[in-house]
């Protein structure tokens, strides 16, 4: 009976709640981004390369034959290409997320007083130091 009331606990924190949502809508927005890129990004790209499209573009090390069943062997280097530009796009998105969550913690954030009067104490230990000094 502990165990289950300990799981519940754990699983009913807000970070774990918090992270759960965080994984379905970063999924979500994984598939936004990826139809951004293959839609939207790449096609002006490869239009201005000269119509060259980067899903197809590889470096084949064995040509396949059907007749044969021989599975063609190639390194896809353009997916990879389409894979960094997904990336370099959700990167920036998170720095921009980023970036307006600090600015709003600093908005939140009370700013330190300018300087606080010195106590009793610090104006006398300093009239010492002057007197001190002067001697």
């Amino acid at each position: 009976m502990g165990f289950l009331k300990e799981f519940k606990e754990f699983a009913m924190r807000g970070s774990v709640v918090d992270l759960a949502v965080g994984v379905v809508i970063g999924g979500a927005f994984g598939k936004i981004v990826t139809s951004l890129v293959d839609d939207i990004i790449m096609p002006p790209i490869g239009y201005l390369t000269g119509g060259i499209d980067f899903s197809n573009m590889r470096y084949v090390i064995k040509e396949g034959n059907e007749a044969a069943e021989i599975a063609e062997v190639a390194i896809n280097y353009g997916n990879f290409i389409n894979v960094m530009i997904q990336f370099i796009i959700i990167a920036f998105c998170i720095f921009l997320v980023i970036k307006g969550i600090n600015s709003l913690k600093r908005q939140e954030e009370p700013e330190p007083e300018a300087d606080p009067a010195p106590s009793n104490e610090e104006v006398l230990l300093t009239e010492i130091r002057d007197l001190l000094k002067n001697k």
